[in-house]
């Protein structure tokens, strides 16, 4: 690209820290602006949408979302494609990103506003850094940060004592699988990074991997992932070799991932979209025989649509394939085959507008 991107950001941000890492190992050209309150304002006022990251083009035209900046960027920009080529890892490698992306939320945003140690500390980063221009004394801002994440996303996002244990578990059990994955390679579907990659990265990154607690039981039970966290932050695109041609599949060992999407993550998403479609703003959710009084998420009915989406748009041939594994790991529910819930999101994002 011949002129640079504007990529607003904060540098304690699941979402950033993933569309970032990808900027860094595509090596596109971009001008990082760390936002304040009042950048964050005029972002929403601009892209419609009050989320970050966001990137802006020199003409003026913008793009939110994290998954559907890569996607875009992949499409459109030199170097190792992130996104694979054939149908049926495509299909795949976009339903692990989007478990990666959502279902590890709760347990991130869990892990850096119920224990003091993460709290104390990332409440004053806020309170210093993107609230650096409120005109207000350093410890009403920290307190005001800490009541407002502490309402939203934990209480707010349904985490109670009777079912922390089972949230942090999603957490513990993603630090194995991906463990068991890095014994045998560098990056989690090969030899170069995926969309899967950037998926996990975006909470195993900015959360996990700095937050104290978490990153303590990261350094502890699962440096192999502490030190893909750095490989990928560290990776190029140009100089990787080029990748090995494989056959149209995935690693077995995702396995025992897809089981988790088709035991938890599924049903989360259809609970979610039927919740949406009955106009309520909560719904009770058991998971593993854990109970949960959940907040409605529209955005997640989207990802649900698109997930759906995909899934119809495979030929039939590979779309047997994909029924066949989603089977054998106890992933497939009748919702794949059933009429997609409209979501009503507004997906300007999937390019620039």
């Amino acid at each position: 690209m011949r002129d640079h991107l504007t990529f607003y950001g904060l540098d304690l941000s699941y979402f950033t820290g993933k569309v970032e890492a990808f900027l860094r190992y595509r090596e596109i050209a971009h001008r990082r602006v760390e936002l304040s309150t009042r950048d964050f304002r005029a972002v929403a006022q601009a892209t419609g949408r009050a989320q970050m990251p966001a990137l802006e083009w020199p003409d003026g035209r913008w793009m939110t979302d994290s998954t559907a900046m890569i996607t875009w960027l992949d499409d459109h920009t030199p170097g190792h494609r992130v996104i694979p080529a054939t149908p049926y890892a495509r299909f795949f490698s976009l339903l692990l990103e989007d478990y990666a992306d959502e279902w590890l939320w709760r347990p991130a945003l869990h892990y850096r506003w119920s224990y003091e140690p993460d709290r104390t500390l990332m409440s004053y980063r806020i309170a210093t850094e993107m609230m650096h221009d409120v005109p207000l004394p350093l410890f009403i801002r920290k307190r005001l940060i800490l009541e407002r994440q502490i309402r939203k996303y934990v209480r707010g996002d349904g985490i109670k004592a009777q079912n922390r244990a089972h949230v942090e578990s999603i957490y513990l059990r993603n630090l194995g699988y991906l463990s068991t994955m890095l014994e045998s390679r560098p990056y989690l579907m090969g030899s170069h990074p995926s969309i899967a990659d950037f998926g996990f990265f975006a909470s195993m990154f900015r959360h996990f991997g700095l937050d104290p607690t978490p990153a303590r039981i990261m350094r502890d039970q699962a440096p192999a992932v502490y030190e893909w966290v750095a490989r990928l932050w560290h990776a190029r695109s140009s100089k990787m070799g080029i990748p090995v041609p494989t056959d149209d599949r995935i690693p077995d060992d995702w396995d025992l991932v897809l089981t988790d999407i088709g035991q938890c993550y599924l049903p989360y998403l259809i609970g979610n979209a039927k919740a949406f479609g009955a106009g309520r703003s909560f719904f009770d959710l058991t998971i593993e025989g854990v109970a949960y009084h959940l907040p409605v998420h529209p955005y997640r009915v989207y990802c649900l649509e698109q997930l759906l989406g995909h899934f119809k748009a495979l030929t039939p041939d590979i779309k047997v394939r994909v029924i066949e594994k989603l089977q054998a790991t106890n992933a497939f529910h009748p919702v794949w085959t059933s009429d997609i819930i409209p979501s009503g999101w507004d997906d300007r994002g999937r390019q620039p507008v």
